[in-house]
């Protein structure tokens, strides 16, 4: 997995292995050992990996793209939790990950989101008051 992660990250960012070595403090050969699972980074070079692609430690070591839509390690922050199918009336069901990354409990309020141009969104109400509340006080 590691290997795999960093070959991708290093050529959706267009770096060399050269270059990304050089970032991080080690030679092209030892870069080129990881990347082919020969050997793998110390904790602090396994950071640095993660700082330069902007990915969690977590996920540069551990992300599977097979479980995740075929989709690459995404940046720090952002998640892909699945797919879920939209049922007669409308409704989804929110992954299980999800509900228990952002705290989502039975009979929370949630408010859906849209921007025809970026998609939907959904926010905690509490989340939404909290920030219309910092608004106001900037006002």
């Amino acid at each position: 997995m590691l290997g795999e992660n960093l070959v991708e990250l290093r050529k959706y960012h267009n770096m060399s292995q050269e270059e990304l070595a050089d970032r991080i403090g080690v030679s092209r050969q030892t870069l080129s050992k990881y990347e082919t699972g020969e050997s793998l980074p110390d904790i602090e070079k396994s950071q640095a990996l993660a700082e330069v692609f902007g990915v969690s430690l977590d996920d540069l070591v551990k992300y599977k793209k097979e479980e995740n839509m075929g989709l690459g390690v995404p940046p720090k922050g952002k998640y892909i939790f699945g797919m879920v199918k939209v049922g007669e009336k409308g409704q989804i069901v929110i992954p299980a990950k999800a509900r228990k990354l952002f705290d989502i409990k039975p009979g929370d309020n949630l408010i859906v989101l849209g921007d025809e141009g970026q998609g939907i969104a959904i926010i905690k109400e509490k989340g939404l008051m909290e920030l219309l509340g910092a608004a106001r006080k900037r006002q």
